[in-house]
């Protein structure tokens, strides 16, 4: 039997015929941009994260930018970003005309390091981090990282692509960030039908700059208190996103389920990482680090065989990329994001496996041992 890595058409009963009877209505009132369903939106995510306000926009990377900008980035200043993590988050401070500092994470969560990070403050004075809560959890040390930034006049843009429905302290990760940041890419764990995202903080002022950024920095129709640019959540994508916010806790339910299932079934045959204390994750990405690089070619070629499927998040960090280096300002630490990188390994987890598919990718991996 062939196990996805990931399938998105596990639908809950009706929930597409329900979609359809809102794109019909939506179509017959050409409401398309704005309105109702984005300022539903915006409400279910505010209540869901904690936060103050929730402003959407065009796509997870798309927030990050508007977050460094409203956060007071400009072209020259430096800001940190673990070597560890996807593009789009590098990405984003280059196209800020901001200078990169890779910091190296820690081996026990995968997060960014915090004392490497301490260091790196001290040493390159940035005028903001991104920090990014990866595979379905955060740093272990999430409360040093806020206090010491607002100590050292640090902004701290909370990357939370991968973070819709953790927790932290039994609260969402995101309601104490100074600006943090959401991707409903289809493939999240709140996923749209196409690319959106969203930017959260507390801050009133704060949010209505990124509002006004992510509308072509406008005050009034044809009025600009900034260069902005056209990053606007259209409306079909929030509805579509309004129809999976009732059905969020089954799906949350359903892969934390998956996740548990595959650490307690091959715990001490493999190495299998778990969210640090104080987490409850989100079932995201299961993570298994394995003993080499030509371990896990061994082992996926035998996935590979059996049709089942499997991830590899992330396969390089972010200082050695081909795109990188005319941009990397410095680079912090040491080489543990390289070596996760050729360690790491992600099984098929995604919301409504059934038992039947688990199983075998349990009974598979077990085998292989």
């Amino acid at each position: 039997m062939s196990v996805p890595f990931i399938d998105l058409q596990r639908f809950e009963d009706g929930f597409l015929d329900d979609w359809s009877a809102v794109v019909a209505e939506m179509s017959r009132n050409t409401a398309f941009m704005g309105g109702p369903a984005v300022q539903q939106l915006e409400s279910n995510v505010a209540a869901a994260c904690q936060t103050q306000h929730a402003i959407g926009c065009g796509n997870g990377t798309d927030a990050l930018q508007i977050a460094l900008r409203a956060a007071g980035v400009e072209a020259g200043d430096v800001v940190l970003v673990p070597d560890l993590t996807f593009w789009a988050t590098y990405e984003a401070i280059v196209n800020n005309g901001a200078k990169p500092v890779t910091v190296d994470v820690n081996r026990a969560d995968l997060q960014m390091d915090f004392d490497l990070f301490c260091a790196a403050v001290e040493k390159y004075k940035p005028k903001a981090a991104l920090l990014v809560h990866l595979y379905g959890w955060g740093t272990g040390r999430l409360q040093e990282f806020r206090a010491f930034s607002q100590k050292n006049n640090v902004a701290l843009v909370e990357d939370g692509a991968q973070a819709w429905g953790v927790q932290y302290k039994g609260q969402s990760i995101y309601k104490e960030a100074q600006i943090a940041t959401i991707s409903f890419y289809p493939a999240k764990v709140y996923g749209a039908a196409g690319d959106a995202g969203a930017v959260l903080t507390n801050d009133s002022e704060t949010a209505k700059q990124i509002r006004s950024i992510g509308n072509h920095g406008r005050s009034e129709h044809y009025s600009y208190d900034y260069v902005g640019w056209n990053s606007r959540m259209d409306s079909l994508q929030a509805a579509w996103l309004n129809l999976g916010y009732g059905h969020l806790e089954a799906r949350l339910s359903s892969r934390r389920q998956v996740a548990a299932l595959y650490r307690a079934a091959l715990q001490g045959k493999y190495e299998c990482l778990a969210p640090p204390t104080d987490y409850t994750e989100n079932g995201y990405l299961n993570c298994i680090l394995l003993e080499s690089a030509a371990r896990r070619d061994t082992i996926t070629a035998s996935l590979k065989e059996k049709g089942i499927g499997f991830g590899i998040v992330y396969p390089e960090p972010m200082s050695v990329q081909n795109g990188a280096g005319k941009y990397l300002h410095a680079k912090v630490g040491g080489d543990t994001a390289a070596a996760v990188c050729q360690q790491i390994l992600n099984l098929p987890l995604f919301a409504y496996m059934r038992d039947d598919e688990v199983n075998q990718v349990i009974e598979t991996m077990l085998a292989l041992a």
